[in-house]
């Protein structure tokens, strides 16, 4: 719940304020102590007694200030008395020994200050203990100090600070159709209850980071105009045992009061995960709170609405079967990397705070960024814009956004690095190499989109080729020219120089996991359709393994025939393409069809 403003209070919730009160009571006691000194067990004499007392030789030493008189016996005890404002009993003092100290009036105010300092301090001990009780017992908020620390910490936003709705949200459109049904149940639950629905209790929404999941979440509470209570699943999870379980208890309860109402839990993998796979005290505390969820979502409900509980995850795998099952749980919503028409109205968006030259279509950059998630849509138009805004530019333009786009998939540009003219011509071959081999498989292949001989990052040059539309199947062509266009580049090299450098590692490591997966997942090989999960749970012998291992070797090697075949017959654009990228460093793919009269497919520049 959102705690309210306190800056202006003398105390701070916290460790801070542990640490006050503690030097409170520190100081309280040691006030007390010598409040105790001075008072002690002292006689009050009048001064007929007290000059018996001195011609009996009782009396050790005194001290006079002003008429007022202290003094200390022989045997060792203490007393006061006040003498006569003319009192002449100097020398009878000096008769008997009495040892005499005149000490300054001012001293004698030296008790009163001691007793004042000391009440001054014990209120303010007993002003902050009360005010920490009286937050505790009100629930306020999420504090860490010892009396609130079973609270919850989740923050709770009010209607009217909600901006968020489903129009905020571009893209998603299947997640935001199903959500829809919350909205409408939290807005007109009678409409449901009348013929005995049930509506959901509990949306999981599952996805990769950065795709959504939170904006979806404040959306619906956005668009049910209803307060919404957001925690992450570790602000649950504590030192002591029995703390999470309290704060869950302490969230149900601060909904139930604000229902109709939506709590919001981020990774709830960190407090969700299955029980009884690990041991320890962390373990059990992790698991009373999960089992303290379990029973607050299992069948909740409230005379003047419901609460819904909307957590997210990119690690459904890990989660307890009982909080997904039906009455948690009940919905899972997939929340995926947006596909084309998303990452366009996601740019849009991301755009209206910005400037962007007339030349720039959006819809283009969302077709050259595949595999992109909304939170890198969004990166992409940002480092686009301080790229423009470095070189002092009024409006970004499309040559920001390449830049933005090779600096998030590859790294920023290396103009450091010196390389001699034979690092040079090997690389220029060897991306040529990747490029050539795309461009004389244009049915299985994705269409070119550049080359660029520029070092980013660790790579020396790259070779970007780009999808022509979203892909959710390949065939088994389309595999292996993939497989042919990562081994062009070690082709090139053995062709024109006779030799293999270490360049070709990447490559390597693509081409192998690619014929692996066709020969253990996907049935593309002699080995016929089965499964072979290595290190999951499908176990195969060593005969098997062997079998694998030649399988995917024969696919390697056939690969590799084929390829450099296919640079020997077109050797003269391979020259002609490497000799002008020594040149110009970097070629669109219409400068390159351009090049070897070949031609031209759909391109992917921003332009």
């Amino acid at each position: 719940m959102k705690r309210k403003n306190q800056k202006n209070s003398f105390f701070q919730d916290g460790p801070k304020g542990l640490v006050v009160a503690v030097v409170l009571f520190v100081v309280c006691m040691i006030a007390l102590q010598k409040l105790v000194e001075f008072t002690g067990e002292i006689k009050s004499l009048s001064y007929t007694e007290f000059q018996k007392q001195v011609t009996s030789d009782l009396v050790k030493s005194i001290v006079v200030t002003g008429q007022d008189v202290q003094g200390s016996l022989r045997d060792g005890g203490h007393f006061h008395t006040v003498i006569p404002q003319n009192a002449q009993d100097w020398s009878m003092l000096n008769e008997h020994g009495v040892n005499v100290t005149v000490a300054d009036t001012t001293g004698q105010m030296s008790l009163l200050y001691i007793v004042m300092i000391a009440l001054f301090f014990i209120g303010l001990a007993v002003l902050y203990f009360f005010r920490q009780a009286r937050n505790a017992q009100n629930g306020g908020g999420g504090g860490a100090n010892i009396f609130n620390m079973g609270k919850s910490r989740a923050k709770m936003f009010m209607p009217s600070s909600i901006k968020e709705n489903f129009d905020s949200v571009a893209g998603a459109a299947e997640a935001k159709e199903e959500l829809k049904d919350i909205v409408d149940f939290l807005k007109n639950p009678e409409k449901y209850r009348r013929l005995g629905a049930q509506m959901t209790r509990g949306v999981l929404l599952v996805g990769e980071p950065g795709n959504g999941k939170t904006l979806l979440a404040k959306a619906v509470a956005g668009e049910a105009t209803c307060p919404f209570f957001s925690i992450s699943g570790s602000d649950f999870i504590e030192v002591f045992v029995g703390v999470g379980a309290s704060r869950v208890r302490d969230l149900f309860a601060q909904a139930r009061k604000h229902a109709p109402s939506i709590i919001f839990i981020d990774e709830i993998d960190a407090v969700g995960r299955h029980r009884g796979n690990s041991h320890g005290g962390g373990s059990d505390e992790r698991e009373q709170t999960l089992n303290q969820l379990l029973t607050e979502m299992d069948g909740f409900q409230t005379g003047g609405g419901s609460v819904i509980v909307i957590a997210a995850t990119n690690r459904p795998d890990v989660l307890d079967k009982a909080l997904l099952r039906p009455g948690r749980f009940d919905r899972r919503v997939v929340v995926p990397y947006p596909d084309l028409k998303s990452r366009e109205e996601i740019l849009k968006v991301h755009a209206r705070d910005v400037k962007l030259s007339p030349e720039v279509d959006l819809a283009k950059i969302a077709r050259g960024t595949p595999g992109f998630s909304g939170a890198d849509l969004k990166n992409i138009i940002n480092e686009a814009a301080i790229n423009a805004s470095k070189a002092n530019q009024e409006m970004i333009t499309v040559k920001d956004f390449e830049e933005a786009r090779d600096r998030i998939m590859l790294g920023k540009e290396i103009k450091t690095m010196t390389q001699s003219k034979q690092e040079l011509e090997l690389t220029a071959y060897h991306e040529s190499g990747h490029a050539l081999v795309a461009l004389m498989l244009p049915e299985h292949s994705d269409p070119l989109h550049k080359i660029t001989i520029i070092p980013r990052g660790r790579a020396l040059g790259v070779t970007h080729s780009l999808p022509e539309r979203e892909k959710y199947t390949q065939t088994r062509e389309e595999l292996l020219a993939k497989i042919k266009m990562s081994l062009g580049g070690r082709a090139a090299e053995q062709l024109v120089f006779n030799k293999v450098t270490t360049g070709a590692y990447s490559d390597f490591v693509s081409a192998t996991d690619i014929a692996r997966t066709m020969v253990c997942s996907y049935g593309m090989s002699t080995m016929g359709p089965v499964i072979y999960n290595q290190g999951g749970s499908f176990e195969y012998s060593q005969k098997t393994a062997e079998r694998i291992d030649a399988e995917v070797q024969r696919i390697l090697d056939e690969c590799a025939q084929e390829t450099m075949q296919l640079l020997i017959e077109n050797r003269d654009k391979l020259n002609l393409l490497a000799t002008t990228l020594l040149e110009k460093e970097t070629l669109f793919a219409g400068e390159i069809y351009e090049l070897l009269g070949i031609a031209a497919r759909e391109e992917h520049k921003f332009a």
